[in-house]
């Protein structure tokens, strides 16, 4: 360690509490680019919050964690929706679309836009001026850079453990739900990792492996909520006797459905125990007992 290394723990908590407050006011206004940073933003102060801070099971430091968690997960939806619109753009860009494709596009607007009317009022309700409060009081006081070298290792090994157990879980198996709860075990494992090379000054190269994972995972999930938002329409539009545009919608759901079976082949060809392994052994983790 280095005399200045010390040093890096409350800048870094500091940097990652500004980082969301930053977001909140656009995203807030429906900003897409601003939701999504902000919820980048959350989550990875989550991560850092129990690791970074003096006392990581104090009130306030739980209440802030329970908080950030809702922060992120409010514009979950909404988030999901500017990814699906986009993506469906994208497709229409490469032939000229139908009168029913049209018809799809403007009703996958509308629910976009209803997602970021419901997205402003549920981030409205919840105490995010307690939460600011309780980050001031946090932010002043940090602990060692040993104790939250400690922590980080701890969470590795734990969290590293059980990413390998639920890979193996899962096998090949195509499963959005629980492929989408392996994301999110990632997600933690690279922030992480960013966070440890932070500390050490270093660059954190297994930050990069799980980000390779991530990625892929999560065009995985954006392929297949848009999928099953066009199955529900063509369910609805056989409950109405709209056979046009069901056709379409059941066309465009198998076609989505495919593309997102497509990143699950890609994800499995990395393959992900062995990208899992080889960041853990990067963070610095010893191999798991048999």
């Amino acid at each position: 360690m280095t005399p200045s290394t010390a040093d890096r723990v409350a800048p870094l908590l500091q940097q990652r509490i500004k980082a969301v407050f930053r977001r909140l006011p656009k995203a807030l206004a429906g900003g897409e680019e601003d939701l999504h940073q902000m919820r980048v933003a959350g989550r990875r102060l989550r991560v850092a919050l129990p690791l970074l801070v003096l006392k990581p099971e104090g009130q306030r430091a739980r209440r802030s964690s329970r908080l950030l968690r809702g922060l992120t997960r409010t514009g979950g939806i909404s988030r999901d929706l500017d990814v699906s619109v986009a993506l469906f753009e994208a497709d229409l860009a490469k032939d000229p679309p139908s009168a029913e494709d049209r018809v799809l596009r403007r009703r996958l607007r509308a629910a976009r836009t209803r997602g970021h009317g419901r997205m402003a009022e549920a981030l409205l309700d919840l105490e995010i001026a307690r939460l600011r409060r309780d980050l001031r009081v946090l932010a002043r006081r940090s602990d060692g850079v040993f104790a939250v070298l400690r922590r980080i290792r701890e969470l590795r090994d734990g969290q590293g453990t059980e990413t390998l157990a639920l890979i193996a879980a899962i096998g090949e198996s195509f499963d959005p739900v629980e492929l989408h709860r392996l994301r999110r075990r990632v997600r933690r494992l690279r922030y992480a990792a960013e966070l440890s090379g932070a500390l050490k000054g270093q660059v954190a190269a297994a930050a990069a492996e799980f980000r390779a994972l991530q990625d892929e995972l999560g065009a995985l999930h954006d392929t297949y909520v848009l999928s099953e938002w066009f199955r529900r329409q063509a369910q609805s539009c056989q409950a109405r006797g709209d056979a046009a545009v069901g056709k379409a919608a059941a066309a465009l759901h198998e076609r989505f459905l495919s593309a997102s079976r497509a990143h699950h082949k890609a994800f499995l060809a990395l393959p992900p125990a062995d990208v899992v392994a080889r960041a853990l052994a990067a963070m610095g983790q010893s191999r798991p007992a048999a």
